[in-house]
């Protein structure tokens, strides 16, 4: 079993060889997660070797870090457009994607949606033959009962994440909660994705699908990168 410091290394790999395609003058959209850290921490050293780049963060995670690590930030208002953005997942096959472990992927789909073009970084540990990891959906929290009952009609199952070290449910920055729901081996993630978007209450879900323009490997060899067939 792969050691938590041999994993991070995988990731570190990963995120810093997708944060070279980033150019002077890019705005890049900077993903949640551990993996996007990495290209985030990479990207800050760049711009302290003197390249000029704008962030917009898709969290107050990746808003602190990159302050952190002294790159500067713009908004979706601000900027032009975004020439690249950088982001993990929590399970990647066959291009497409499932975030949402971080409770941020309201905002990550409308950053990556809005990019030119998408990387993904992840470990080996997160592809997949097929997409199967519960699905994240922030609801309005009006909404979580019907919700879950729409969610059991398309044959899922549907449980209130619950937070770490506090009492009570996680709160995304959007002030929402989120349902992890389990749909077991997904065949058709873009029609989930419809069925789940159409439920009213529903601010966003975690399947990203046809998004991604590379996924960004990293091995025990180095970084393998993968674009959709």
């Amino acid at each position: 079993m792969k050691s938590s410091e041999g994993t991070d290394e995988l990731k570190r790999r990963a995120g810093e060889a997708a944060a070279e395609a980033v150019g002077d003058g890019m705005v890049v959209g900077l993903g949640t997660g551990s993996t996007a850290a990495h290209a985030i921490r990479a990207i800050g050293r760049q711009v302290d070797a003197g390249r000029d780049v704008r962030g917009i963060p898709t969290s107050y995670q990746s808003r602190r870090l990159a302050i952190e690590s002294g790159v500067p930030l713009t908004s979706l208002d601000e900027a032009d457009g975004i020439d690249l953005a950088i982001d993990g997942a929590d399970q990647v096959a066959a291009g497409q994607l499932i975030k949402g472990g971080g409770a941020a992927h309201a905002r990550e789909k409308v950053v990556d949606a809005s990019a030119d073009r998408l990387l993904i970084v992840v470990d080996p540990s997160k592809r997949a033959e097929a997409l199967s990891h519960p699905v994240p959906v922030e609801v309005l929290p009006d909404a979580r009962p019907l919700v879950e009952r729409r969610v059991s009609g398309i044959g899922g199952e549907a449980a209130l994440r619950a937070a770490e070290r506090k009492d009570g449910p996680v709160v995304t920055d959007n002030g929402n909660l989120v349902l992890d729901c389990d749909f077991g081996r997904i065949e058709e993630p873009a029609s989930l994705a419809d069925a789940l978007a159409s439920i009213p209450g529903v601010v966003a879900h975690g399947l990203f699908v046809d998004l991604a323009d590379a996924v960004y490997v990293g091995t025990e060899e180095g970084v393998e990168v993968r674009t959709p067939d």
